[in-house]
């Protein structure tokens, strides 16, 4: 008997926001398979689940999914990911695959889910994403009524970001500690400061939502959610 994939999005950071369904499908699993950038990486994802959920005898299986610069690398690091996973399913094992925020938005898991879907029974649990729970956290919305947002999965330069502001009510920017000085410059002089709110590290002790601070360092883990100010109008 073949064994089943389950993509599972653990939520943000904070183990209480784990939904009951991906707390249930983890416990149940026969193997829990932990995406990391390289042997030995501690898993922040890992971290949540074990925050949440009772870990018995469960398979731990590490998945490398290199983060080189070197195209080839990471396509065949993925192809060592697809290979572990696979074996596990082919034993008629049930796997978890674990993911930050939700499963579908950015996730490894969509790189194995396509070559193995059509041979093994999948499913997909969703979780909350950082940017929503940041959100909350903040006490803004998203949108409201008829507007309009777009997720950029990073920041790569003046002219990306200065398009995606004039077609969208909201903007929200993921890994963007990197580039926080650049971001603050063109927000400054855009005249978004004030509706600009920093998500960093969301659910996670080091936690930080507020305005942006150019002089403050921010981590891997750093949303922005720039809103259109008042005043403004998209084109």
């Amino acid at each position: 008997m073949k064994g089943k994939l389950i993509g599972i999005g653990v939520g943000p950071g904070d183990p209480e926001l784990m939904t009951l369904k991906a707390v249930r499908a983890i416990e149940q699993a026969d193997v829990i398979a932990v995406p990391v950038k390289c042997q030995g990486e501690k898993s922040v994802a890992f971290e949540i689940v074990k925050g949440a959920c009772s870990i018995k005898d469960q398979t731990i299986l590490p998945v490398i999914f290199s983060m080189s610069r070197e195209k080839q690398e990471r396509i065949q690091s993925r192809k060592e990911a697809v290979a572990a996973v696979k074996k596990e399913l082919e034993q008629g094992h049930q796997v978890a695959m674990i993911a930050l925020g939700d499963i579908g938005i950015y996730s490894t898991f969509m790189y194995v889910k396509k070559e193995l879907e059509k041979e093994f029974s999948t499913e997909m649990i969703p979780g909350i994403p950082s940017f929503c729970a940041g959100a909350s956290k903040a006490l803004i919305s998203i949108v409201e009524g008829r507007e309009s947002f777009v997720v950029m999965p990073s920041y790569k330069n003046a002219s990306q970001l200065g398009q995606a502001l004039e077609q969208y009510h909201t903007v929200i920017v993921m890994k963007a500690g990197r580039k926080i000085n650049e971001i603050y410059k063109i927000l400054k002089e855009k005249g978004y400061l004030g509706s600009t709110s920093v998500i960093a590290n969301c659910g996670m002790p080091s936690e930080y939502i507020g305005r942006i601070l150019p002089e403050q360092e921010y981590g891997y883990f750093t949303t922005l959610i720039i809103k259109q100010p008042e005043k403004m109008e998209i084109r």
